[in-house]
């Protein structure tokens, strides 16, 4: 028996997807490199990496709200968090329920 065959699948499936990639710089100078990627998965959020850490979260507007959040997942100071943040509060935008 081959480890494939021992996997337990919750599910497998391909999609397209649509990705924006992005760079920029704010005021603390810490540079951004990022890939925002929009699915009909993750109940109407985006899934943002981070390509020079290699860090993802899915994000939506609630997830940009939450006091630390950014900083906790991007491993980012505060005033670096509020650049990322105030950018991907132009990009997020309301959640959209695709999934249901």
């Amino acid at each position: 028996m081959t480890a494939a065959n021992q996997l337990d699948y919750l599910y497998d499936m391909t999609e397209e997807t649509s990705t924006r990639f992005v760079s920029f710089v704010g005021p603390s100078v810490k540079r951004f490199d990022l890939a925002i990627t929009s699915t009909s998965r993750f109940f109407g959020k985006q899934l943002v990496a981070d390509l020079q850490t290699g860090k993802t979260a899915i994000l939506g507007p609630d997830d940009l709200e939450e006091e630390g959040y950014l900083e906790h997942v991007y491993q980012l100071a505060a005033d670096e968090a509020e650049e990322l943040r105030a950018f991907l509060s132009e990009i997020i935008g309301m959640i959209n329920f695709t999934d249901i």
